[in-house]
């Protein structure tokens, strides 16, 4: 019979593979609405206060066939992917779209669902990316009372503070545990690869939370310390809005690297900060979107008080890392602009470093795996040279 660790993580490899299955799964069983909302700073702990199922869409695998015509090939995979299945009916089972982040190419494909879910509300609240000033912060608190307004109109009830701040308790708990098992990997646990804790972050942003907070508890329960061994210590950095391939994670563990800490979406940086109570749940609400940048800046965000390169060097100092792989979406825009910052702030600190392009389809593995292994042949010769 297997055991819990190995009937959770089937559990929730199964909703990471499938996302679309389990929200139909969910609504059949609930009777109640899944709403589907695009990274990655949408309230979801609001639409949960609402009794609807707040689900991140994810990149599927399926190529991109449809998506070709309607968005250009200068767009990142993702959005792409998105526009192939808003148009070939893939998100027919969600019942209404939510959105919160300015990005171009995300506001395309968001278009395309619009166009092909004309029937369903589609919403495009703003959060706004300057993130230092005085009035950013009414600023934000505003935008949060329009998604409670929306999302009352979308369900037809009041979402009350009662609610949402048992909704914001939910979500906390099972950062706080997620948290736990990445901070357990940064101090040396190697019991859980790459993949699967993506798995672990993938599943979180698809299920009902409590749910899934159960299934983290089976995992953290029946796994024991696994010691990390003497592959090189590496930290994965980049990769917003949507998973790296699974593939491409045990590439990189395959090549005699393992991932002692990150700052990608679908890991440290979905997972880094707690909304916590306050007298006032909208409040805390609009607070953690602020606090959130400064636990782990983004390239989309402009705050003077913190940056990415800071914070990259920071983490490997913290974690022990001997060398950063950066996975970038093929045509990521944010991402593109930031990275010479992010090299010559590792490069001053001679830190090893290696930039992965990543797309929807056509990953050249062989030769990733190749780059991988010069990248961590290059930091063993660096360690002999300092003996």
């Amino acid at each position: 019979m297997p055991s819990t660790f190995t009937q959770a993580m089937r559990t929730m490899s199964a909703v990471a593979d499938s996302p679309n299955d389990y929200v139909a799964q969910w609504k059949k069983r609930t009777g109640r609405k899944a709403l589907g909302v695009f990274p990655m700073n949408f309230p979801a702990e609001l639409a949960h206060a609402a009794g609807v199922l707040p689900v991140i869409i994810q990149e599927d695998r399926q190529p991109i066939t449809v998506g070709r015509n309607l968005l250009g090939e200068f767009n990142c995979g993702y959005t792409r992917n998105v526009a192939d299945q808003a148009a070939l009916g893939r998100l027919d089972v969600y019942d209404g779209f939510f959105h919160a982040d300015h990005c171009i190419q995300l506001l395309g494909a968001i278009d395309v669902v619009r166009e092909d879910a004309s029937d369903k509300p589609v919403y495009f609240g703003q959060l706004m990316s300057s993130m230092s000033d005085e009035w950013a912060f009414p600023q934000v608190l505003g935008k949060m009372e329009d998604f409670r307004s929306e999302l009352e109109k979308f369900v037809d009830c009041r979402i009350s503070d009662a609610n949402l701040s048992r909704s914001i308790d939910i979500f906390d708990a099972n950062r706080r545990l997620m948290r736990t098992i990445f901070e357990n990997r940064r101090s040396g646990d190697a019991a859980l690869t790459s993949a699967q804790l993506q798995v672990l972050v993938k599943s979180s942003m698809i299920m009902d939370k409590e749910e899934h907070t159960e299934l983290l508890r089976d995992v953290m329960g029946d796994s024991s310390h696994v010691p990390r061994d003497d592959r090189i210590r590496i930290h994965l950095s980049g990769h917003f809005c949507h998973a790296p391939k699974p593939e491409l994670l045990d590439v990189i563990e395959d090549c005699g690297a393992i991932v002692v800490d990150d700052d990608l979406f679908h890991g440290t940086r979905y997972v880094s900060t707690d909304v916590g109570s306050e007298s006032n749940p909208l409040e805390a609400l609009a607070s953690v979107y602020l606090r959130r940048n400064t636990a782990v800046p983004c390239p989309t965000r402009v705050q003077h008080e913190v940056d990415w390169d800071r914070f990259l060097v920071d983490s490997v100092d913290a974690s022990g890392a001997q060398g950063v792989i950066v996975l970038m979406a093929k045509f990521c825009e944010p991402h593109m602009l930031f990275y010479p910052e992010l090299r010559k702030a590792l490069e001053a600190r001679s830190i090893p470093l290696l930039l992965i392009e990543t797309e929807h389809e056509g990953l050249p593995m062989e030769s990733i795996r190749t780059r991988v292994e010069a990248l961590v042949e290059r930091i063993r010769r660096k360690q002999l040279s300092t003996v």
